[in-house]
């Protein structure tokens, strides 16, 4: 007889699994919570103190829980037999191949979990889709489920994940709601109530939403298309008030006091990356297609052109800038994670920019206190191509540091395109006399003093602000 009140079991060790299980662990101690993947590497991994991941607060959380009710393993087939509720928290990306190719979600992963499932289990199980997926992707796993011939009942929930990297600890301690989707069956609902029971032991009962199933995967991808669409309205923006010497800073205070509108999102930036924006619009528009709303999809591809705009823009300028020509010149790139408290590198803009600049033959050093060098190329060649193998020289080209000094020593510009709150207090005058002149800064997160800057030397250009040399005086 187990003396635990729920087993609970998440198939996938990444971003959002691991979090998600060691605060739910940290939250209900009498819950045994496994977090189980295929890769021993990633395994062992969460098994030291060296996470596989970076989230500020996580390892305390991960060091308070782990071999009392958090365990790590890859004995898929045991954890599942003994789980009661097994969350799915595998990666979905978008599709590069086949119908639906850049746009669709791939959920081969989320099949093959469910499979397994299916396979292995010997009793009944809730099963919880943690991943972001398609509109009714529950409802393939529900038919692959009960496909199975042993008799057994699965009940399907959908659970959708609305973490920002670099707050999930606290996002996940103090959420702003969650989500539970799941049939209006009476099983269905009394499933919902299981996982609702889990939440209650440190979530208010009226942050817990219960929705149908639908609902829930739809909510998902819509909250990441608003979020995104707000960054790609304010940076449209930016570029109006580089040509006409308007601030959008004061553009954005002034329309972020309308409380119909609020202040949040609304600083502009070189671009927005991460694996759940982009991702998730481009399925968004997928699914406009599928069902015959054109305009729809057209309406919200325009969120993802707009981005790609902003970032080719950012680079365009550092060229033109720069005499219309970086060939041969070092530039530095401060912040290579796609934002501050994470040393996640999928689709960050710095990848975009790096990827034109090198085009253009500059000799680019990085430095960034958490992103991993082979993190780095592994993202440049899925995303971009960029590989050792088709890139000749490519190691002299593009170069990490580990001092940031180091890498502004020489260079002719420097891009700010991640907000580390460390970049605010460099010692920008040392900086200045190592650099090359004169001596550019390109802020692409609108993170440093501009004024302070131009008084060292510096000629600064910042996302949204008016050129003093196009505009004087303003």
């Amino acid at each position: 007889m187990s003396d635990w009140e729920l087993k609970i079991l998440c198939m996938g060790a990444g971003y959002v699994g691991g979090p998600t299980m060691a605060v739910i662990a940290k939250q209900c101690p009498k819950i045994r919570v496994v977090v189980g993947d295929i890769s021993q590497k990633q395994i062992d991994a969460w098994n030291t103190d060296e996470l596989p991941i970076y989230e500020p607060g996580l390892l305390e959380v991960v060091k308070e829980c782990r071999g009392r009710n958090l365990f790590f393993s890859t004995d898929l087939d045991k954890e599942i037999e003994e789980a009661d509720m097994i969350f799915i928290s595998v990666n979905t990306p978008t599709k590069t191949k086949g119908i639906g190719a850049g746009r669709a979600a791939n959920i081969k992963n989320c099949e093959l979990c469910a499979r397994h499932i299916a396979k292995v289990a010997t009793s009944s199980k809730i099963v919880v889709e943690k991943s972001t997926v398609p509109v009714r992707t529950a409802g393939a796993i529900e038919r692959i489920l009960k496909s199975n011939e042993k008799g057994f009942s699965f009940q399907v929930l959908s659970n959708p994940e609305f973490l920002a990297e670099g707050t999930a600890i606290p996002d996940l301690m103090k959420p702003d709601r969650v989500l539970i989707g799941g049939q209006q069956t009476p099983e269905g609902l009394k499933a919902a109530e299981v996982l609702v029971s889990v939440y209650a032991h440190w979530v208010p009962r009226e942050q817990i939403l219960t929705t149908n199933l639908w609902s829930s995967e739809l909510s998902k991808l819509v909250a990441n298309a608003f979020l995104a669409q707000r960054v790609s309205s304010i940076n449209s923006i930016s570029a109006l008030c580089e040509a006409t010497g308007a601030d959008v800073t004061e553009i954005s205070r002034a329309v972020g006091m309308d409380d119909r509108i609020g202040k949040r999102f609304l600083t502009p930036s070189v671009g927005f990356g991460g694996s759940c924006f982009q991702k998730d619009i481009l399925n968004l528009v997928y699914l406009c297609e599928t069902y015959g709303l054109q305009e729809c999809a057209a309406y919200w591809r325009q969120v993802i052109e707009m981005n790609d705009f902003q970032k080719k823009r950012f680079a365009e300028q550092v060229v033109s800038t720069m005499f219309n020509t970086v060939t041969g010149k070092k530039i530095t790139i401060l912040g290579y994670a796609f934002k501050k408290d994470t040393g996640d590198v999928r689709e960050t803009p710095s990848m975009f920019v790096l990827r034109d600049l090198l085009q253009e033959q500059a000799r680019i050093h990085v430095y960034d206190p958490q992103v991993k060098r082979e993190d780095m190329w592994s993202e440049l060649a899925y995303t971009c191509g960029i590989s050792h193998d088709n890139t000749p020289g490519l190691d002299d080209s593009v170069v990490t540091e580990e001092d940031v000094y180091k890498a502004c020593e020489g260079s002719h510009g420097i891009c700010i395109l991640t907000e580390w709150d460390e970049f605010k207090t460099l010692d920008y005058q040392r900086i200045y006399d190592s650099m090359s002149k004169p001596a550019f800064v390109f802020d692409g997160r609108l993170l440093v003093d501009h004024k302070e800057l131009r008084k060292i030397g510096f000629e600064v250009h910042a996302i949204g602000k008016p050129d003093p040399l196009k505009f004087p005086g303003v």
